[in-house]
């Protein structure tokens, strides 16, 4: 088989012009390296399928091109077997249909399917489900600068169907373009795993985890959020009040009052949330930002229940369920040592 195809003189045509593409690719690659390097692995993979190149050679074709690609390229990593069929399903994966190739087409190839680093392309074509989706994801890549191992907890997580979804009244309480910009920064549910709670927790230990966790929870909550404080002070009239957190999204140019409750979402609780809104309208907002936002984070909630509550107030709010992992049985709290316990036994010995 293998004697057949060195003796294709299409074979060996197709050969010799891909050891000439790959040799410009390689000197393109001292000034853009990533760019050339995916174009390089997109057009290798087209070539792949417009030849339907293993009905016509056989089996073994992915093995003689890795050899012959590695033999002209012993330098150059990225002809195994493994990759040049990443390569093949690259192709395939992005040119579902017709549809998609003409929707999505400059957009990919000019601004994103380059860019992104080639084993990202890898994580989007095995785990995301369509084209969308990852488009939706390289964007964020690309903006934030997602690692793979990132991009891969933010894929199982569900950002793309999460984000953008939190039940608000943006659109009847704030300006465009303001209203859409605030609607995509917030999420629903939002994916809190990365804690460890103990059944029956209370909603100021679920606070405290998250604020130990902050960084975990500024890169749940998205691009833009800075955390400014937890159970942050307010003076009204002649009491005071208590935000759980509050943040300010510099993509929004406002603050974020946000508050927790562990259980099922109740009408009562906009009432309060919106009075921490107005407040830090008054006593922190600066003259160039732009109106506070309140984000009421629930357990569940009743859709209805609380797209009437919304409607109710003149506020922007927003509210989003979360998720935990399993929980850990109230009992094994009691089981571990405290810090105090440790010290104590310590000092004994």
């Amino acid at each position: 088989m293998n004697k057949l195809i060195k003796t294709d003189e299409d074979y060996k045509a197709w050969i010799a012009e891909l050891k000439r593409r790959i040799r410009q690719s390689q000197i393109k690659a001292a000034v853009k390296v990533n760019t050339e390097l995916i174009r390089m692995y997109w057009n290798l993979g087209r070539d792949i399928v417009e030849k339907q190149s293993e009905s016509r050679w056989g089996k073994g074709f992915f093995n003689e091109l890795s050899r012959d690609l590695k033999e002209a390229f012993p330098d150059m990593e990225g002809f195994s077997v493994t990759n040049l069929k990443y390569m093949k399903r690259m192709y395939l994966f992005y040119n579902q249909s017709d549809v998609i190739r003409q929707q999505l087409a400059d957009e990919l190839q000019e601004h994103l399917l380059f860019t992104i680093p080639w084993w990202h392309h890898v994580v989007l074509m095995t785990k995301c489900g369509t084209v969308e989706e990852a488009l939706f994801y390289m964007k964020k890549v690309v903006e934030n600068g997602w690692s793979r191992n990132v991009l891969m907890n933010f894929i199982e997580a569900g950002l793309y169907k999460a984000e953008g979804k939190a039940l608000t009244n943006f659109a009847n309480c704030l300006p465009n373009p303001q209203s859409d910009l605030a609607q995509q920064v917030l999420k629903d549910p939002y994916n809190f795993d990365f804690l460890t709670m103990r059944e029956g927790y209370a909603e100021r230990e679920l606070e405290d985890a998250l604020t130990k966790n902050i960084t975990k929870l500024l890169l749940e909550l998205g691009n833009g959020f800075a955390y400014v404080g937890r159970q942050v002070r307010l003076e009204i009239g002649e009491e005071e009040y208590f935000a759980d957190l509050l943040f300010y999204n510099f993509k929004l140019r406002c603050f974020i009052v946000g508050e927790l409750k562990t259980g099922r979402f109740k009408a009562e609780y906009i009432s309060k949330l919106g009075l921490y809104v107005s407040a830090v309208n008054h006593q922190m907002r600066h003259k160039d930002d732009n109106p506070t936002i309140g984000l009421l984070i629930c357990k569940t909630k009743d859709e209805v229940v609380a797209k009437y509550t919304l409607e109710s107030t003149n506020q922007p709010i927003g509210i989003s369920e979360y998720q935990l992992a399993e929980l850990l049985p109230k009992e094994f709290r009691s089981s571990l040592p405290s810090i105090e316990e440790i010290e104590k036994e310590l000092k004994d010995e």
